[in-house]
C-alpha cells in the first residue's frame, strides 16, 4: 500500500552549475548561484570550508566528485574501486585538522582529530535504543600542514598529508575512542601517512586490510562476507 504524501519527504538534491539564477523582482539585479559560492566560501581556512575541501581533495583522489555531497551521510564518501573483492563499496570518513585557523591566534593550534563513534541521523531520532558506532571502513585524517599564514593555500595538495587508517585499528585503540593527536599518528602510524599521489593506493590497502580483519555485512542476508 502507497503511503500517502505529507510533504515532509526526503528532497533528492541535483548538481547545480553555478549557472543557475537568483529569483528576484522585476527590475533588480540578478546574481548567479556561482556568486553566492563565491560569496559564501571563498574563505577555505575556516574550519567549516576546510573540512568540506578536504572531502573533495579526497573525493577527487578517488575520482568520486562527480555526484553531490550528502550533507547528513553516516560517512563522507563511497568509492568503488575495480577489484574482485564483493560488495566493491568502500565507505570512507574524512577529518581534517590545520595549524593555521581564520583570526589571529598567540600559537599554532594543537593538531587532533575527532574519531568518536556516532548515531546516524536515523539513529538519532531513537537514541535509547541505538548504539553509536563508526560507519565508515577507512578513516581518513587530513593536515593542512602549512605554518605560514602568509604561504596557506588549501588548495595546493602539497601542503596536505593524509593518514589512512582501517577502522577496525581505531576500533581497538584503548587510550582514547574519541579522539587521536598528531604525536599518537607520527609515534604509531607514520607508515599509514601519505602525500596526495598516495592516497588511492592507501584507501585500498587500507579497505583490503579492514575486510580481511572484518568483512562486511551482506545487507540480505545480515551475515558477513566471507
Amino acid at each position: 500500500m502507497t503511503k500517502a504524501p505529507t510533504g515532509l519527504e526526503y528532497i533528492p538534491v541535483e548538481r547545480k552549475t553555478g549557472q543557475e539564477r537568483l529569483r528576484l523582482p522585476d527590475g533588480v539585479p540578478g546574481s548567479q548561484l556561482i556568486d553566492f559560492w563565491a560569496w559564501s566560501r571563498s574563505d577555505l581556512v575556516s574550519n567549516t570550508s576546510r573540512a568540506v575541501l578536504a572531502e573533495f581533495i579526497i573525493g577527487t583522489a578517488l575520482g568520486v566528485t562527480g555526484g553531490v555531497r550528502e550533507e547528513w551521510a553516516p560517512w563522507d564518501l563511497t568509492w568503488e574501486p575495480d577489484w574482485e573483492l564483493k560488495p566493491n563499496e568502500i565507505k570512507i570518513e574524512v577529518k581534517s585538522a590545520a595549524y593555521l585557523q581564520a583570526w589571529d591566534q598567540p600559537s599554532l593550534s594543537k593538531i587532533t582529530f575527532g574519531v568518536a563513534k556516532t548515531l546516524t541521523r536515523v539513529e538519532t531520532r531513537d537514541a535509547k535504543n541505538s548504539v553509536r558506532a563508526r560507519h565508515a571502513d577507512v578513516y581518513v585524517l587530513a593536515l593542512l600542514t602549512e605554518k605560514d599564514s602568509s604561504k596557506i593555500d588549501p588548495l595546493d595538495t602539497g601542503q596536505w598529508t593524509f593518514w589512512v587508517i582501517p577502522t577496525y585499528v581505531l576500533d581497538q585503540r584503548t587510550r582514547s575512542q574519541s579522539s587521536i593527536s598528531l604525536a599518537t599518528l607520527e609515534r604509531q602510524f607514520q607508515e599509514r601517512a601519505t602525500d596526495f599521489s598516495g592516497l588511492k593506493a592507501k584507501v585500498e590497502q587500507a579497505a583490503r586490510e579492514q575486510w580481511r580483519v572484518r568483512p562486511p555485512m551482506d545487507e540480505e542476508t545480515g551475515k558477513r562476507h566471507s
